[in-house]
């Protein structure tokens, strides 16, 4: 009797290719927060069209950071700050876990703050009153949502900035200007474009995806594993292998959706908030003209919903990546899926993080501005984090024979080395 080979078939299909989407897509989707909606809208207000062409130099890099780090989930089987703890100094891991939390609070509040803002237009309740509400809806979320159903609820929470694809083309833009500036870069070097190139690459590289990522993909094939144990002792090499080809189309397609919805929002602004002569968005309505070639009257209503539900997605992602980071920094239990009792680390700093940025989002800083500012301050401290996880993922000791092959290595150096520039660029332009 003749036995065939063990052959595995898989489903090419798009059923397949849904299957694979997962912590990528959603931290693409999460990447377009409200300071990312405020600082693209702010981008094309002040520049019309002369920013686009940031999304098409954006998208390599994005790519080839957060792949390193879901590849760093999918071969040390852990986020980056148990790589960091296992294999490198405690100063170099807390450094790192420091730059996170820091950057993380400033965002949570920036965009509890930017939550506020939107939902006052259409409520009328003052924002000392949504923040903490948000805040607590959102904490609660966190604790009690089981992992599977927070991934479920985060995917579609990305269908609602699809609205500036369709603002976009009904604000009839001038065809020759979105050409000349997504294709021909115009520099300047004055402070204002400075900054604002500064906190384009913050809110698009930002340094709790990096965490997010790693952790989440990690938590994913820990779920894969425990559902199927026989996988341990089979075939690992291939079957890691074919984890990273996964990873990289999750990963590839979440950032490819970022970019398009952030170049779409640079359009709409400049189509029509640039246009119509209003080139510094001060405040959430302001920034809701933008979708009037869609929505007309309910330009609020649509501006609002859509703050308010891509709110919902990063702030999740921000409280989680800085508990993730510090659970693992200190050998602590944490994962979505933990119970509160068993991981209070992990839930600890969360609640610690949404309470400091409450805090700082009850503050008299204008919100729309504070977005801003929140994406200035995460391309500062960006480029320290991109070049350890350059570190960790040449690290043949962490990585194995899955290490960053050249072109990796060559977009993450040159990821790491433009927004160092652009950062101390912009730095040096507030004092000459």
């Amino acid at each position: 009797m003749t036995t065939l080979p063990n052959i595995e078939i898989r489903n090419t299909g798009p059923k397949a290719f849904l299957r694979k989407l997962g912590p990528g897509l959603v931290t693409g989707a999460a990447d377009d927060d409200p300071s990312g909606i405020a600082t693209y809208s702010q981008a094309g207000a002040a520049f019309g069209y002369g920013l686009l062409w940031t999304a098409l130099i954006g998208l390599p890099m994005m790519i080839a950071v957060q792949l390193m780090c879901a590849r760093v989930g999918v071969v040390a089987k852990s986020g980056l700050a148990t790589a960091l703890r296992d294999h490198y100094s405690r100063s170099l891991l807390w450094f790192a876990c420091m730059l996170l939390v820091v950057a993380n609070t400033l965002n949570i509040a920036a965009d509890l703050g930017g939550m506020a803002a939107a939902a006052q237009l259409l409520t009328g309740i003052p924002r000392v009153i949504l923040v903490p509400v948000f805040a607590a809806l959102i904490l609660g979320l966190l604790i009690f949502a089981s992992y599977e159903a927070m991934a479920r609820v985060l995917k579609w929470f990305a269908l609602a900035l699809f609205a500036y694809v369709i603002s976009a083309v009904l604000a009839h833009p001038s065809i020759l200007g979105v050409l000349k500036g997504t294709f021909l870069p115009s520099i300047r070097w004055d402070r204002e474009y400075l900054m604002t190139f500064v906190a384009i690459l913050g809110t698009t590289i930002s340094p709790y995806l990096f965490f997010w990522q790693a952790s989440q993909v990690a938590e994913q094939e820990e779920h894969v594993r425990a559902r199927f144990p026989m996988r341990r002792r089979r075939g690992e090499m291939r079957r890691t292998g074919r984890e990273l080809k996964d990873a990289a189309v999750d990963t590839e397609s979440g950032m490819v959706v970022s970019q398009v919805i952030m170049f779409f929002i640079i359009l709409t602004a400049g189509a029509t908030l640039h246009k119509a002569g209003i080139t510094d968005v001060q405040s959430a309505d302001q920034a809701a003209i933008a979708l009037r070639p869609l929505a007309g009257p309910l330009a609020y209503w649509v501006f609002a919903l859509g703050i308010v539900g891509t709110g919902m997605l990063g702030v999740p992602v921000l409280a989680g990546s800085a508990a993730y980071a510090i659970a693992e920094a200190g050998a602590f239990k944490g994962g979505m899926d933990e119970k509160p009792d068993g991981a209070r680390v992990f839930y600890g700093v969360m609640a610690t993080a949404m309470g400091m940025g409450t805090v700082l989002a009850l503050t008299k800083f204008n919100a729309m501005k504070m977005l801003v500012w929140s994406a200035v301050m995460n391309g500062v401290l960006a480029p320290p984090l991109i070049v350890i996880i350059l570190m960790v993922c040449n690290n043949e000791k962490i990585m194995g024979r899955y290490k960053n092959g050249r072109l990796l290595n060559v977009l993450g150096w040159a990821t790491a080395v433009l927004m160092g520039v652009a950062a101390l660029a912009m730095i040096v332009s507030f004092f000459v």
